[in-house]
């Protein structure tokens, strides 16, 4: 296996459930040992961190540690952001991600596959990135939530499909 690309950066996770920190941690470090992984499990942890510190990737819990308000300082600072959930994992969730800038949205289950999601973080910017999420969790999603899941905001998901199939 080649090295990750994700070595010698610099990831900051926030959960406040430990057993996921303690799985992202492995997940990362087992591809990555030269990366410099931080952890915290509230808000207001995670708010000085990034405060403080810059980050090449920064992963999100939604629930729990206010995910949102934390990936709107985190996009403010420029920072590349991967949201993760189980108990956000929704649609409007989804969609809400993607208007407020993060990079990615990763359904908690998907924790064992992070590494090739996180890679992608770094390797595209927003709208490549989001077409390439987009293909790899389409049958995810329709398993998840239905087959017409994007029907309710037919609207949005046709200027997505727009937006994200420019030539790059």
């Amino acid at each position: 296996m080649s090295p990750s690309i994700l070595n010698g950066k610099t990831i900051l996770a926030v959960d406040d459930e430990a057993d996921v920190l303690s799985t992202l941690e492995e997940e990362v470090l087992g591809a990555a040992p030269k990366c410099k992984f931080e952890k915290a499990t509230t808000y207001e942890e995670a708010a000085k961190k990034l405060d403080s510190q810059t980050y090449d990737v920064v992963i999100l819990d939604i629930m729990g540690v206010r995910g949102f308000d934390l990936l709107d300082l985190a996009v403010k600072k420029n920072l590349r952001v991967a949201m993760l959930t189980a108990h956000a994992l929704t649609p409007e969730a989804l969609k809400r991600s993607f208007e407020m800038k993060a990079r990615a949205y990763l359904p908690k289950e998907k924790l064992g596959e992070v590494i090739p999601f996180l890679e992608d973080v770094l390797k595209y910017e927003y709208l490549p990135g989001w077409k390439r999420l987009m293909e790899k969790l389409e049958k995810f999603f329709k398993t998840r939530w239905g087959e017409y899941w994007q029907k309710a905001e037919a609207d949005f998901w046709k200027d997505f499909e727009k937006k994200t199939t420019i030539k790059w």
